[in-house]
């Protein structure tokens, strides 16, 4: 009996612990139901924390991962591209206007329908919903921008959306509130505009009336550069001026005007305006500084392409910035460019570059950014290439004017004004460069090692000067500010070595 009794306490033993087995690996699934069955479930696209931009050359596609914080999830196919944070006009709750794509679906060009989308906040059911889709005329993903802006000049912002279609061709798109009644969720498109050229949203400076909320302002107009058709010439431009019709709440052609171009031997400019970036790239590399309307130079703003290294360095107001260039898409007058700062990657820049002559490009800069900068974002404006003479009187300038012998637990610190440093220890020599910038009132300062071009490698410190010293705090930028790594700092003294 007492056999029998041990016998059946381990088979009950055994079974519950093959019962264990058999669900906790899931074999329960394939027991109530077949191999051809396939179980579908909705997925939800949940970007990662950090911003982290992909770019393939080849296809020009462009992909960011980023945390939206999207209101509610798109569809499975619908791969987001850019996302506006808007207040609405009751002030009750945030609007949010979503850029994005269908994918697996081609267009002419080899990309997807672009579409933008609404999320408001619909107080029947105190909760978001997705108000409409519209599509837009931009189609490439890596060259497309969103922002809002009052260009009626009645406090009622309109969306904007830029970018390029499958033609290459500058594109805008615009969206305006139907009404203003509360909780109205209509927008309409208010213009539709496409160029050769540039497309500018040209401004003017509004009433005090207008300022302080006491009046309406005058509303702005857009103006579109496209190459003249009827002449033989490349670079004579059209300039075509759309202006708001309030009759019929839409954007307008008001006038054509003919821009002559310079006189440049036309089979130099087809081969610099064939499409392939690349000789538009070489072409441009170098330093470039920006001319005043009145002609004369401006020596606060300096512009440096370096194709080979893949970077853009904007220098102004004794500030360096340098850019990853992302990725460059030709246009029908020059090239696109996509660029990210090094330092802060939620700060993109799109650059737009026209050949006026063979030393002058017309640029215009679209600055999208989620972080103060404490430098000058004007960069719009006509460029001269700068001649040997100009690039040795400026090098030191550009590339930070630092030429400084320091003392530090590294052992030797030696900052040099072509923008490099040497670090020596008993035991190794190590080289790099450096960049000075602010951030929010504070310097900061970025030591790139030589022959490195992973961000982890790039060491960032808060710089602070007390009682003649320079004490380095390891940081970190992130997209609400500057962190402290809560690491050991360390203290540079000035040597006493020539």
């Amino acid at each position: 009996m007492k056999k029998a009794f041990i016998g059946f306490s381990i088979a009950i033993a055994g079974i519950s612990v093959l019962l264990i087995i058999f669900l906790a690996t899931g074999l329960w699934k394939n027991f109530f139901h077949s191999e051809e069955e396939e179980i579908t479930r909705t997925r939800i696209v949940t970007p990662n924390e950090t911003a982290i931009q992909s770019v393939t050359e080849l296809t020009g596609h462009f992909a960011m991962n980023e945390r939206h914080n999207i209101k509610i999830p798109l569809e499975e196919r619908e791969l987001i591209i850019a996302v506006l944070n808007k207040e609405s006009e009751t002030g009750l709750a945030e609007e949010q206007f979503i850029v994005y794509r269908i994918a697996n679906e081609t267009g002419p060009a080899g990309q997807g329908p672009v579409n933008v989308t609404f999320l408001g906040f619909d107080p029947s059911i105190r909760g978001y919903r997705r108000m409409w889709d519209m599509p837009i005329m931009a189609v490439r993903p890596e060259t497309i921008t969103i922002f809002s802006q009052d260009l009626i000049g009645d406090r009622n912002n309109c969306i904007v959306v830029t970018g390029m279609n499958e033609r290459n061709e500058n594109t805008m798109t615009i969206f305006r509130r139907a009404s203003g009644q509360p909780f109205q969720f209509t927008y309409n498109k208010i213009a539709e505009i496409q160029g050769t050229g540039s497309i500018i949203i040209q401004e003017i400076n509004r009433s005090y009336a207008y300022n302080h909320g006491m009046a309406r302002g005058a509303s702005y107009n857009i103006v579109s550069y496209g190459h003249d058709p009827r002449s033989a010439n490349m670079l004579d431009q059209i300039e075509v001026i759309y202006s708001y019709n309030a009759a019929i709440q839409r954007y307008e052609q008001t006038r054509v005007t003919r821009i002559p171009g310079s006189q440049i031997e036309q089979r130099q400019l087809r081969e610099l305006l064939s499409g392939n970036r690349g000789v538009f790239e070489r072409h441009i590399q170098g330093l470039w500084y920006l001319v005043s309307p009145q002609g004369t130079i401006d020596t606060r703003r300096y512009l440096f392409f370096d194709p080979a290294a893949r970077e853009v360095i904007f220098y102004g107001d004794e500030a360096q910035q340098v850019f990853r260039w992302q990725v460059s898409t030709p246009t029908r007058l020059g090239l696109h460019i996509r660029s990210q700062n090094l330092s802060i990657s939620t700060l993109l820049r799109f650059i737009e570059l026209e050949l006026a002559s063979f030393d002058t490009l017309r640029i215009r800069v679209i600055e999208d950014v989620r972080l103060r900068i404490a430098v000058s974002n004007t960069w719009d404006g006509t460029y001269r290439r700068a001649s040997a003479a100009t690039l040795a009187r400026q090098q030191s300038q550009i590339q930070g004017a630092v030429d400084a012998l320091y003392d530090s637990s590294w052992r030797k610190l030696q900052f040099y004004n072509t923008g490099e440093y040497v670090i020596t220890s008993s035991s190794a020599v190590r080289k790099g460069r450096y960049v000075f910038f602010n951030v929010d009132g504070n310097e900061l300062l970025e030591m790139r090692p030589e022959d490195s071009d992973s961000a982890s490698n790039r060491m960032l410190y808060r710089i602070e000067n007390t009682a003649g010293l320079r004490i380095l705090y390891p940081v970190r930028l992130g997209t609400t500010g500057i962190f402290d790594l809560q690491e050991p700092p360390v203290t540079l003294t000035m040597s006493n070595e020539q």
